[in-house]
């Protein structure tokens, strides 16, 4: 940040917070009242320049650097700030005028080496101007609006960028700062590659790969017994699986992950408790690293399914256990409590999986089971990457590459190329993108310039900074040394990018001249410190547009309990939405917030537990019965038990099997899933992925005889399901 004015220049730099050599020594006040009197909450880059004499002027120009977020139909979205958006008097409670009016002129230019397709945005826009004929690059004015007054409901300008291929694999290459020395993060050039193949969906209640690990603790043993019922039922064959009990033991009940057949389905159900003992000598950090050092099946994602119902011990160690092995794995937490909701959501988001919490026992098997459905996800297996350069150059990916990349994913790497060239007429490198995707394996080759250009921004370098940064966090604070703090702090003030372990400070050096007599003499400008800093708006309402406020630590280094709140309230009472988009009533203050605490949006989560859904504990109890007699493969046997669950007497449903099918649990199977549908408005969400294994299993045994079963079905159950059901 810079601002300048005729009488002074000022410009913001990082120090170090341990060593702190400069210091504001006034209007700290200024920064507090931005802090209590913000009306939204979030953070903020707060300085405090002075005052501004009528008729004069300040520019000030704010630079900063950001991975844009990916919406599911590829799009880039950008959201401009409303720190840099003016709205209201955000900018005017010093001034003895209650109305300045404000014109906004927003200009993007957009580059990628796979064209740019459209742009769209929730205001006015003007053309595209393509600055090249392959369509690679586009400029615009966008828009040009007066933004006077407070609107009734404060709006983000949004703009959605489309490109050529939203599923594909690229390499673009920044030059290194001629400044900097060679073979320092700023000094080489820097890859930056995207990884988002395409991959095509599956087929509901097939076999599909995967390892899936199920981290239980006490109280889900104690009260979810029917939860992990469903879960377990709904894996899909030709998966893997294990179970851990981690306040009991750090070993899962095998040894290592099995394969999903029905022996070993059964087993695993009868060797967990159905009630935890008290805390013994185990915690969720030792199964972790009992997890990470377990060997995985060839070719099988793993994925952890975590349920937290307090705040485990050491935090930040488990932090940084699940960081150090973030490119092998996804985690899907879930919190029962107020303290562990932070660590729940930062481990999900720091592995590419999703955090729910669960605010109701009756909702808990619904939550579980869709965030399941995201886990069920084809994915692409065995990544690796190998480049081709000339002798004396050589490739670093910075952070490590992912060894799965799921549906829907979009991967951004940071690779350095160090050294020299020996051979200075190859002028391109190429990339080679290798996977396995179902079986087969895919390759792709990225050719790319090994003399790039660059505008000097070094936007791709310091989104690499960032990227180290975040990989450094949790080792600086679990016990392992100072040598990832120091590297940490060495990359933000090399790069500019702020951590933890430094702040920003204004330095202020007046534009005018003073000449002294005595000695006669032109002294240099006397700088002076002002304050300047990351502010947490504490905000005296959240904008009842949409819920849209949850804090997390950056970093997610510690847990805190100023989440929950937030995201209990976005989870609780979806029915409350269409009131909330009417932008009429003020919603309850969030709690006090702390200094280390950042302003996200949850939607970047993926939370999973905001759908209603109808409960009936009766037909609840019904379900539940029903999903127990179900098989691994999907199929249920024809018995007295499955007779009772039916309301029918087991006499009956013999007598009226058709005599064209041959074998019994063909008949008890279409009867299960008839009796399913005729119930549709309580277990379409619970048992949506039990079905579609059932209807394969039906499928591949006697599609022929399946007419004729559903009809003899509906009649005797009093039911009118559609053959669609069972894709005839």
């Amino acid at each position: 940040m810079t601002a300048r004015s005729e009488d002074a220049k000022v410009h913001a730099v990082l120090q170090d917070e341990v060593q702190q050599p400069h210091e504001a020594t006034g209007g700290w006040e200024n920064l507090e009242y931005l802090r209590d009197q913000s009306e939204y909450p979030g953070e903020a880059f707060a300085c405090f320049l002075g005052t501004l004499s009528p008729g004069r002027e300040v520019v000030v120009t704010l630079r900063y650097v950001q991975e844009l977020p990916r919406e599911p139909d590829g799009a880039a979205r950008f959201v401009l700030s409303p720190t840099l958006n003016p709205y209201g008097t955000l900018y005017v409670w010093n001034c003895r005028t209650s109305k300045l009016h404000y014109s906004l002129l927003l200009t993007a230019s957009l580059q990628s080496p796979r064209g740019v397709v459209d742009v769209q945005a929730n205001f006015a826009l003007t053309p595209l101007i393509y600055t090249a004929q392959d369509h690679s690059t586009a400029q615009a004015p966008l828009l040009q609006v007066s933004l006077a007054g407070s609107p009734q409901c404060h709006h983000d300008l949004e703009l959605l960028v489309y490109y050529g291929d939203p599923t594909a694999v690229s390499a673009v290459v920044e030059k290194g700062d001629p400044e900097a020395p060679p073979g320092s993060l700023l000094g080489d050039p820097m890859v930056l590659v995207t990884l988002a193949p395409s991959i095509p969906e599956a087929v509901p209640g097939q076999r599909q790969s995967g390892e899936f690990i199920f981290l239980l603790n006490t109280t889900f043993l104690e009260h979810a017994q029917d939860s992990l019922l469903f879960l377990l039922k709904s894996l899909p064959l030709g998966c893997y699986f294990n179970i851990y009990c981690y306040e009991e033991t750090s070993v899962g009940i095998y040894s290592q992950s099995v394969e999903y057949t029905q022996d070993n389905l059964t087993e695993a159900m009868r060797r967990i408790p159905s009630t935890g003992s008290s805390l013994g000598d185990s915690n969720l950090l030792e199964t972790l690293r009992s997890v990470y050092n377990t060997p995985r099946p060839h070719r099988h994602p793993r994925q952890l399914f975590i349920f937290m119902a307090g705040l485990p011990p050491d935090v930040e160690a488990i932090a940084a256990e699940v960081c150090r092995h973030r490119n092998s794995h996804r985690c899907f937490s879930f919190c029962f409590s107020e303290d562990s909701a932070a660590l729940a959501m930062a481990l999900a988001k720091e592995t590419g999986g999703e955090a729910a919490y669960v605010s109701s026992d009756n909702r808990r098997s619904f939550v579980v089971l869709k965030c399941l459905k995201q886990a069920l996800k084809p994915a692409a297996e065995g990544v690796s990457l190998s480049w081709t350069l000339p002798r004396g150059l050589e490739v670093e990916v910075l952070g490590g590459t992912p060894q799965s990349i799921f549906q829907g994913q979009h991967n951004l790497l940071y690779a350095q190329i160090h050294g020299q060239a020996q051979d200075t007429t190859v002028a391109k490198g190429v990339m080679t993108l290798q996977y396995s995707l179902d079986g087969q394996d895919v390759t792709y080759t990225i050719e790319f310039p090994l003399c790039p250009q660059g505008d000097g921004r070094l936007a791709g370098h310091r989104l690499a900074a960032r990227c180290l940064m975040k990989r450094l966090l949790p080792e600086s604070v679990s016990g392992s040394g100072e040598e990832p703090r120091h590297r940490a702090v060495e990359i933000s003030l090399t790069s500019g990018i702020i951590c933890p372990f430094t702040s920003y400070v204004g330095v202020r050096t007046p534009q005018r001249v003073t000449w002294y007599q005595r000695p006669l003499a032109l002294l240099p400008p006397r700088q002076s410190l002002i304050p300047c800093q990351i502010v947490e708006l504490r905000g005296s309402r959240i904008s009842s547009c949409y819920p849209k406020s949850i804090w997390v630590p950056p970093g997610w280094l510690t847990a805190v309990r100023a989440s929950w709140l937030a995201l209990r309230q976005l989870t609780h009472d979806i029915a409350a939405l269409p009131q909330r988009r009417a932008c009429s009533k003020a919603c309850k203050p969030p709690p006090p917030l702390f200094s280390s605490l950042k302003y996200v949006d949850p939607m970047e989560f993926g939370l999973c537990s905001s759908t209603l859904w109808q409960w009936c504990p009766e037909a609840a109890a019904k379900c539940q019965e029903l999903v127990a007699l179900q098989n691994a493969d999907g199929s249920w046997a024809l018995s007295s038990g499955l007779a009772s669950v039916l309301e029918v007497d087991e006499d009956e449903i013999k007598g009226k099997m058709p005599d064209e099918v041959m074998e019994p649990s063909i008949w008890a199977t279409v009867m299960a899933v008839t009796w399913l549908h005729r119930h549709d408005e309580y277990y379409q969400d619970l048992c949506e992925l039990l079905e579609a294994k059932a209807v394969t299993w039906l499928c591949s045994q006697a599609v022929s005889q399946l007419d004729k079963c559903l009809e003899t079905a509906n009649t005797l159950l009093g039911s009118s399901v559609k053959p669609s059901v069972f894709r005839l």
